[in-house]
């Protein structure tokens, strides 16, 4: 099957389970927010040259692969995505986060006043994916408001723009 269906040259494309929306859903734009985040972190892995910090990143890639499954399912095909068996994120994801956030705060980083991006490849690659992140985040809580069906989400979104705004400070300290 080519990649090239021509499905969606209505303006339209599928969530999982074939449901057809527009390409201007809010879920779609939650998706997209997140795969642009997963292809940020992916540019960041590649400048990446600590193997266990390439490690960790990919470690989020397959994390935020697994939340585009879960916001890619309409609300009423859940039971059917829970009955899959597909992976969600869940408090263990994001306790590997608070564990990286208190592994790099535990080395003494201190900073003052607002990051300036740039201070290498690396260090922008990761202020970049931060604010994708960011971004995410809020295409996410659109969808998902007060009540949503998996609140890890959120949590897992906000540390995640927190730890790469701490890798970026890493990236940024003179070897």
């Amino acid at each position: 099957m080519s990649i090239a269906t021509k499905t969606g040259d209505a303006g339209t494309t599928s969530l999982l389970f074939n449901r057809r929306v527009s390409k201007s859903d809010p879920r779609v734009e939650a998706c997209g927010a997140v795969d642009e985040l997963n292809c940020a972190i992916g540019l960041a892995r590649a400048s990446q040259s600590d193997p266990r910090r390439r490690e960790q990143l990919e470690g989020i890639q397959k994390d935020l692969i697994s939340l585009m499954g879960e916001l890619a399912t309409a609300d009423e095909d859940w039971p059917k995505y829970a009955a899959c068996g597909f992976p969600r994120l869940t408090p263990a994801n994001t306790r590997l986060l608070d564990d990286l956030v208190r592994e790099i705060e535990s080395q003494g980083l201190t900073f003052q006043g607002w990051a300036l991006p740039g201070g290498n490849p690396l260090a922008a690659a990761l202020d970049m994916a931060r604010t994708v992140c960011r971004r995410a985040e809020r295409r996410v809580y659109a969808i998902q408001g007060a009540e949503p069906r998996n609140p890890e989400v959120l949590c897992y979104l906000n540390r995640l723009s927190d730890a790469l705004w701490l890798l970026a400070r890493v990236a940024e300290k003179p070897a």
